[in-house]
């Protein structure tokens, strides 16, 4: 990076990094009279009678003051909070991005903590929370403390406390790998400022003896009855030890924590520490010691630095947005010694699971495991949001401090997958749609790597009951290379089943009279795709999923030579659940039919109908085309007014309207104004579109450029639950579409 890349950054193309924008429109004479006057005095009066309305009525409840004097600022030092500015926005952009909290920067101009103190305590009724940032130390002590007695809303000094919180949840991982007990760990801790102390307190609570624990500043050990460079707060810290200098702690040390300065620690301060040593080099942007120094000095160590391109980045972003947000989801007065632990805890569990294909291709598509090299969670791991934060909020109730109590667990957990993207609250509800009746889903390609881990994943969330189809032992080898536990996950080998034979008379049967010989039919068994249609069709299974290893129409024919399709369907169809910031739509069909017929295109309709039902949508099915409601002339244009037609026939209830343009069926005003005869009553939901190119093109381009995410593809009118996902395909994709084949199967069962 260069020193003039980072300024183009926060100039262009507007400055700084943050903006406010409006959540209720604002265009009209009644929109205008409701956001200010007169409307706007009636929650003013509401909240003036009930303070608490506030967090329904404004923004208060989504609302951090990240608030500063500069004193402290990175490792840049006493800069003043002018100049501390653009890290305090940068703070703002990380609340947003991972945990969907909104801030205000506030850059207090004194170096009076009396006076910072009651500036920021005045600021009450503005926030939800307040983050202390890059104050000095021991100002920051004293401010957090007086902060948290007077205001009864969550105040915390992220430079102590989010260092703590996930520096412990990494030394909880690193005493487990190397199996040590926290009670009789020695741990030294070099530096005695804000984070250190902090790191300290965390320790101890989590189980390192107090007098295990050694710190050391500028001057040397912290211990009993020094003079030298001594306040309150260090003097917390002082053991009765003989020990003097840093070297002289870190001899038979089994921990050595850096919160100092670069180059603090040498190889040979490493090389007198205990055995599998633990090492945290924390001190940015450039450690005590460099990671790879450290291991060359003691490859038996584990190492954790604060730098992203190093294994096990202690970042503090992992911590404070989920701590705020599951704070603030209660409403809690403070944010207190339960709730960080719970923090810690959630933390180092999380990291011992396996890890999606989202992180993996985040940071370079290599295999990450539990383990020397990976002891907490990677910063963009979007379930920390997920694991964090409901553990905060259920601590915040617990211990007290919440005014409102915890939603439900489900419920909560699908409110914040919707923070995260609103494609993640409908997989949400799919989800626990099908914990609710797991079903058998047999997955057929049973030893490739991303089948294996989404098996795993939906065994150990309760969605499914996986089969894996395969030979045995090698999907137990290539389990045990990927560290997977397979748990609740049955393996079929199809070559050797009693199955096999009964399976051929059955499948000769249905394909004699289809140019299939009795040879042919053995062989084309053989084909593991093969064999898990003929487990759903006989009803051994509940539904299938399979495609990642071969191209879509390889992988879907299986299917449609074996799984018949419903008696009032012609043809076979999919569609895809394209998922915008402010709407779901649904588009047919983009993956099977080349060129439909008007009757094809009306069984599309419908069937995209009944699939939006299922999704609980209420369908508005808009038929496309290139003219407008006849504005042209053309068999094409013709052939979707046709479909039309037949859908009102056969399902006259059902919102239909067409033939029309894409941007007709989707913008309200143009539907309005131009063509207010429409029988839609709003923007279409579900889009059919005239033919397989324009519905591909559509997807993809809206996937690719217009910031949507595509969920599918998903098959309609078979008459067993069956979904072929694209080659290539993700552990999260295949996940999701198995929790959906199971919600598919639920809803096939007769009642």
């Amino acid at each position: 990076m260069h020193d003039q890349d980072a300024l183009r950054y926060h100039r262009y193309p507007r400055p700084g990094k943050i903006e406010v924008t409006p959540t209720k429109p604002c265009m009209s004479q009644a929109d205008l009279s409701l956001a200010y006057t007169p409307g706007v005095g009636v929650p003013c009066l509401r909240i003036k009678d009930d303070p608490d309305a506030s967090f329904d009525y404004t923004s208060r409840g989504n609302l951090v003051g990240v608030i500063t004097n500069g004193t402290a600022v990175l490792g840049l030092g006493h800069i003043g909070p002018l100049a501390g500015k653009p890290v305090m926005e940068g703070k703002a952009v990380l609340f947003k991005r991972f945990a969907d909290l909104d801030v205000f920067d506030i850059e207090v101009n004194t170096t009076d903590p009396d006076e910072f103190i009651r500036t920021v305590e005045l600021l009450e009724p503005t926030f939800g929370g307040i983050n202390l940032e890059d104050i000095k130390a021991p100002d920051c002590f004293y401010i957090e403390d007086e902060l948290s007695r007077r205001m009864s809303i969550p105040v915390f000094h992220d430079d102590q406390h989010g260092t703590a919180i996930i520096s412990a949840a990494a030394l909880l991982n690193a005493c487990e790998l190397t199996g040590r007990r926290l009670e009789t760990t020695r741990v030294v801790i070099n530096g005695a400022g804000a984070a250190a102390m902090a790191c300290a307190k965390r320790y101890i609570q989590l189980g390192v003896a107090p007098d295990n624990l050694l710190m050391v500043d500028s001057k040397g050990v912290i211990f009993q009855g020094r003079q030298a460079g001594m306040n309150p707060y260090k003097a917390a810290f002082a053991r009765q030890t003989s020990l003097r200098t840093l070297e002289q702690a870190a001899r038979g040390a089994d921990v050595l924590v850096g919160l100092s300065v670069k180059g603090a620690f040498t190889p040979e301060l490493l090389a007198v520490m205990a055995p599998k040593p633990i090492v945290f080099a924390l001190a940015n942007p450039d450690p005590e010691i460099d990671y790879h120094q450290a291991k060359a000095a003691r490859p038996d160590a584990i190492v954790a630095t604060g730098r992203s391109d190093y294994p096990n980045q202690v970042n503090n972003v992992l911590g404070f947005p989920f701590i705020f947000r599951g704070a603030l989801d209660v409403r809690a007065t403070t944010i207190n010694e339960q709730m960080k632990q719970a923090a810690v805890l959630a933390l180092a569990k999380l990291a011992r699971e396996d890890v999606p294909d989202s992180v993996l291709r985040a940071y370079g598509g290599q295999p990450i495991h539990f383990g020397p090299e990976y002891l907490i969670p990677k910063p963009l791991d979007s379930r920390v949001l997920l694991a964090v934060t409901p553990a905060v909020a259920r601590a915040a109730v617990e211990s007290g401090v919440a005014r409102v109590g915890l939603p439900e667990p489900a419920a909560y957990l699908q409110a914040l997958e919707a923070r995260l993207g609103p494609e993640r609250e409908i997989i949400r509800k799919i989800i626990i749609r099908a914990q609710q009746h797991p079903k058998r889903i047999v997955l057929p390609e049973g030893d490739h790597p991303v089948i294996m881990r989404a098996a795993h994943q939906a065994a150990a969330e309760g969605v499914a009951r996986p089969i894996l189809l395969g030979e045995p032992q090698r999907i137990q080898a290539t389990a045990a290379g990927l560290g997977l536990s397979l748990e609740g996950v049955e393996i079929v080998d199809n070559l050797n089943s009693p199955l096999y034979d009964e399976f051929c008379d059955q499948l000769f049967a249905l394909r004699a009279r289809k140019g299939w010989s009795r040879e042919e039919t053995r062989r084309q068994l053989r084909h593991r795709y093969v064999f898990g249609a003929m487990m759903v069709r006989q009803g051994l299974v509940d539904g299938q999923v399979h495609g990642v290893a071969h191209s879509y129409p390889d992988a879907i024919r299986p299917v449609l030579w074996v799984i018949p399709r419903r008696p009032d369907v012609a043809k076979v169809s999919g569609l895809y659940l394209m998922v915008l910031r402010q709407r779901t739509l649904l588009f047919a069909d983009a993956t099977i039919n080349i060129h439909p017929s008007a009757d094809d295109l009306a069984e599309i309709a419908m069937l995209s109908a009944e699939m939006a039902r299922f999704l609980d949508m209420r369908p508005r099915v808009a038929m496309l085309s290139f003219s407008n409601f006849g504005s042209t002339r053309h068999p094409d244009a013709t052939r979707v007014q046709r479909a039309v037609e037949i859908v009102r026939q056969r399902q006259p209830e059902l919102t239909i309207d067409g033939e029309m343009q894409a941007d007709t069926a989707v913008d309200e005003m143009i539907l309005g104004e131009r063509f207010p005869f429409n029988r839609l009553g709003g923007p279409a939901n579900v889009l059919i579109f005239p033919e397989l190119s324009a519905a591909n093109m559509a997807y993809k381009l809206l996937d690719r450029l217009g910031g949507a995410t595509a969920v599918g593809p998903i098959l309609m009118g078979l008459t067993k639950p069956f979904n072929v996902v694209q080659r290539g395909a993700d552990m999260e994709t295949v996940a999701n579409v198995i929790a959906l084949t199971v919600a598919q199967a639920k809803a096939q069962t007769p009642a």
